[in-house]
């Protein structure tokens, strides 16, 4: 086990809960990522962006340790993770959710099962997960419907009961890979407001895949100033503008071109951006440089 070089001595410096150095990966003669290097640090996000089979899913994967690296370390919460056994890697893998574009869920579970099902896994009793689940499910706005089937659910439920099994046993890492894709727009942004809930609330650190712009804009530029169960507070007093824990990553050609705020992404020079922003500008008519 290879440990990051800050662990085990007293240190103020703080451990990036996911961190890529000099990461690169080639499938045959493609090359898929090349000495990407970035970090996610406690409580922060990362939304990544880029062109279709640029890379963005494989970052999951290999934050999970589903692939390795051709060459580069992946530490996750300090620990180096790409030499590590199957068992190792369960280990790590106890402290991290994922959510899915397609929300995966057991079509054959309730909604209770399905959250459940990680927290039955992990030999919890009946009494806990009982009172786990009940609460995360309050916690993404889904009472009452514990005992229906995925299939009597909309794509938005859906994917809220995955952000709920995704979180439910509280883990420091949440990764989303195009959770808010083939939603409506008002229901993409309740995922959205869930993300910013994890972030903000819980300080759970993430990454959010995604070529959705709406996201990048909502994601960025606000915060949560109140909880949710505060009930002297509107929706709208409880997300402010201002973030200053989520940053933009930029994806091109198997490297990162753009790391930083969405005030400077927004008003980059870089060609490449310059291109995809302009392209989302005539798709959905958004001048994204005064949408915000």
């Amino acid at each position: 086990m290879t440990e990051h070089p800050t662990q085990g001595r007293t240190t103020d410096a703080v451990i990036p809960r996911i961190e890529f150095r000099d990461v690169s990966l080639a499938y045959d003669e493609q090359l898929v990522l090349d000495h990407v290097t970035f970090t996610v640090n406690p409580g922060e996000m990362k939304l990544m962006l880029g062109e279709s089979g640029g890379g963005k899913s494989t970052i999951i994967k290999l934050a999970l340790g589903l692939e390795r690296p051709d060459s580069g370390e992946i530490y996750v919460n300090g620990e180096e993770i790409t030499r590590l056994s199957e068992d190792e890697l369960d280990r790590i893998r106890l402290n991290m959710g994922v959510v899915f574009q397609e929300g995966a869920l057991f079509d054959s579970l309730t909604v209770f099962e399905n959250v459940a099902y990680r927290l039955r896994e992990g030999g919890e009793d009946d009494e806990t997960i009982e009172a786990k689940v009940n609460q995360i499910l309050e916690f993404v706005g889904l009472e009452g419907v514990d005992d229906k089937l995925p299939s009597e659910l909309s794509g938005g439920m859906k994917r809220r009961v995955a952000i709920a099994r995704a979180v439910v046993d509280n883990p420091e890492i949440v990764l989303f890979d195009e959770p808010t894709t083939g939603l409506d727009p008002p229901t993409a942004c309740t995922i959205c407001e869930l993300a910013l809930k994890l972030r903000d609330e819980r300080r759970v650190s993430s990454i959010w895949v995604t070529h959705m712009m709406e996201d990048v804009r909502f994601l960025s530029s606000k915060h949560i100033v109140a909880a949710w169960g505060n009930q002297a507070k509107t929706k709208e007093e409880c997300y402010k503008p201002g973030s200053v824990n989520t940053k933009i990553l930029m994806l091109h050609r198997g490297r990162i071109i753009f790391e930083g705020t969405d005030e400077e992404f927004w008003h980059s020079d870089d060609p490449f951006i310059r291109e995809f922003l302009q392209f989302d500008t005539e798709v959905w008519g958004i001048d994204h440089a005064q949408a915000r």
